[in-house]
């Protein structure tokens, strides 16, 4: 009998514990470390679209899905003065298909991830990988705990900053495609009063978003500017990026003080750069990445946990087909390479719909907004259903 394959997942978002949990069905001993202490509830809308709902829908949990859906009902665009430009059906924006796309808060996903294979595999959170040493015969590796374990493979699966790809590929520099937008997301008092709904300020080279999911007290605000270059010296330092968010919004109107006063206090501050990352290959020896860490298409697509979920599936499928790692990470890159460029390729389309730069730019944008007075016809794009999901044959 071929013995089981023992693998170590660093990382518990979203492709984490996707791939825990088809890799469980190949017959692999799977263990998932996490740097948090529990699984992140809540958080941010996300959407999971095209290849991606056949992926949930395979895993069973798509059900639980549709009853977390957040059924957006308006998108709101506002002037500089914060006077109202067009108020649309979120599909005309966005190109979702209504009753088969969805949107949920990221951590409602994760979490129903984590329940379809929490008591199958074995979970480490607080804790986190030191140093990955690759043999013929397995990877050594140190946690951060002091433990040491022995795995077949390792797979990265730990984010656009990945610890795992810095470990074994190099600097992220190296891959590392900035797309000159910064961004915070916190939350606020929802003191508009607004109930699932967006609605979306713009100055050139400026952004600011209010997203209600619900009827509640709080809503999520999202401050996004023009930055040519990444502001590398904030990305550790919050007090830093609070300063560099406040002068980038000096003077704006509408709501935007209230938002920047309120960002100076928020315990839930997450800042980044919109940023891709594009690698010549996904995997090194026994290590290889999946989702964000090896090739993050940025928030700016709206396809990240998408491409996760879809290359969660492909990792496994490949490992369930080639007991050889090296056919099986060849495989995978091969099969999936061609839906991730095109998915990468859409980043273009999202800056200039969302977050045009110049006064120009903007008002092409908002006069091809106030165009939308119809939602376009009900066709999948390509981009989000490229990828045919072989089926899945799971070792007996």
């Amino acid at each position: 009998m071929t013995p089981e394959r023992s693998v170590l997942i660093s990382g518990a978002g979203i492709s984490g514990p996707a791939l825990a949990y088809w890799l469980h069905r190949t017959g692999c001993a799977v263990t998932v470390v996490e740097r948090a202490e529990a699984v992140r509830h809540g958080g941010y809308p996300i959407d999971v679209r095209g290849t991606a709902i056949e992926v949930v829908r395979r895993m069973g949990v798509l059900p639980r899905l549709r009853d977390a859906h957040i059924h957006s009902r308006r998108c709101t665009f506002l002037d500089a003065e914060g006077g109202e430009v067009a108020s649309l059906d979120p599909r005309a924006v966005d190109g979702g298909l209504d009753g088969q796309d969805l949107e949920v808060r990221r951590g409602d996903l994760a979490g129903l991830l984590h329940a379809a294979v929490r008591d199958e595999v074995e979970f480490l959170y607080g804790d986190s990988v030191d140093t990955l040493d690759q043999g013929a015969d397995g990877v050594d590796v140190t946690f951060r705990s002091g433990r040491r374990r022995r795995f077949d493979l390792v797979v990265g699966a730990d984010g656009t900053h990945s610890d795992t790809r810095e470990a074994v590929f190099g600097p992220e520099e190296r891959f590392h495609r900035h797309l000159g937008q910064c961004f915070a997301l916190f939350t606020v008092p929802n003191t508009l009063g607004l109930s699932h709904e967006l609605v979306l300020w713009n100055s050139p080279g400026r952004a600011a978003a209010l997203y209600a999911v619900e009827d509640s007290a709080e809503a999520h605000a999202f401050l996004t500017f023009h930055r040519p270059e990444p502001p590398l010296d904030v990305l550790g330092d919050p007090d830093a990026q609070r300063a560099l968010v406040a002068a980038a919004f000096a003077g704006a109107g509408w709501e935007v003080p209230r938002l920047v006063d309120a960002l100076r206090d928020a315990d839930d501050l997450f800042f980044d750069t919109a940023a891709q990352i594009r690698m010549p290959r996904w995997s090194h020896g026994r290590v290889a990445l999946v989702g964000d860490a090896a090739y993050a298409p940025s928030f700016l697509t709206g396809q990240g946990t998408s491409l996760a979920l879809a290359g969660a599936y492909m990792l496994a499928d490949a490992l369930a087909r080639y007991r050889d790692h090296s056919l099986a990470f060849a495989a995978y890159e091969r099969d999936l390479r061609a839906f991730v460029a095109m998915n990468q390729a859409l980043v273009d389309n999202g800056g200039a719909t969302l977050f045009p730069v110049t006064a120009g730019a903007l008002e092409q944008r908002n006069a091809r907004l106030r165009g939308l007075v119809t939602l376009p016809s009900a066709t999948v794009r390509p981009e989000y259903s490229a990828l045919r999901l072989p089926d899945f044959a799971p070792t007996p």
